[in-house]
């Protein structure tokens, strides 16, 4: 299936509005509890359990859309379903928590895997987007290794040393925020090492 263009908003809400529609759930349920089968469950539980499907649904709509997955949404939507079921099936939040502790702390390694083998992998999932000289990417795939690094060990001192609500607010704005304001501050070596897709070169 070939890649095609969709409308950015839609896009944008598609890949982020499952985080917000968990974070809206979350606050309005935190506080109640379910009996199903027998079996109480708190609202983190029962959010987490629609949580999976919304998730889901939005990655195949965007598959539907663009015609395309990125490695890291089918690695996401994996573990999210691994996870998020585990800490169902045992009634036990920490699996799901947990969860994007091991998903940063992957990327990690095989981008730090791909250095030591002086391959940046990162190039390989952003190269479309972002074409840059190799040099450029070899330092970005570093930062970038470090910095999902950092974002293991700060998820785990949140859900370890905090409460429930502080974690999910922290998953649902202080990942995002810190992601952006991450490769904000890479605009040097954008503009450093970065590629003008220059047409007719010979014009």
């Amino acid at each position: 299936m070939t890649a095609r263009t969709v409308n950015p908003i839609v896009k944008i809400a598609l890949e982020f509005g499952p985080i917000v529609a968990f974070f809206i759930g979350y606050t309005r349920l935190k506080d109640q509890i379910f009996t199903i089968g027998g079996t109480e469950y708190s609202g983190f539980i029962v959010v987490t359990a629609i949580f999976i499907p919304v998730l889901l649904a939005s990655i195949g709509a965007l598959w539907a859309l663009t015609g395309t997955l990125s490695k890291m949404q089918v690695v996401t939507a994996v573990l999210v379903v691994v996870f998020g079921g585990m800490s169902i099936a045992f009634n036990d939040e920490r699996f799901f928590k947990i969860k994007v502790s091991i998903i940063y702390a992957l990327f990690a390694i095989v981008l730090g895997f791909g250095l030591l083998r002086g391959k940046s992998y990162l190039k390989y999932v952003m190269e479309e987007v972002l074409p840059m000289q190799e040099e450029g990417w070899m330092i970005l795939t570093k930062r970038v290794a470090l910095f999902f690094a950092g974002l293991t060990i700060a998820n785990e001192v949140v859900w370890r040393s905090m409460s429930t609500e502080t974690w999910v607010t922290f998953k649902t704005f202080g990942l995002p925020v810190a992601t952006v304001v991450f490769f904000a501050m890479q605009s040097r070596l954008f503009n450093k090492f970065g590629i003008e897709d220059v047409k007719d070169d010979a014009a």
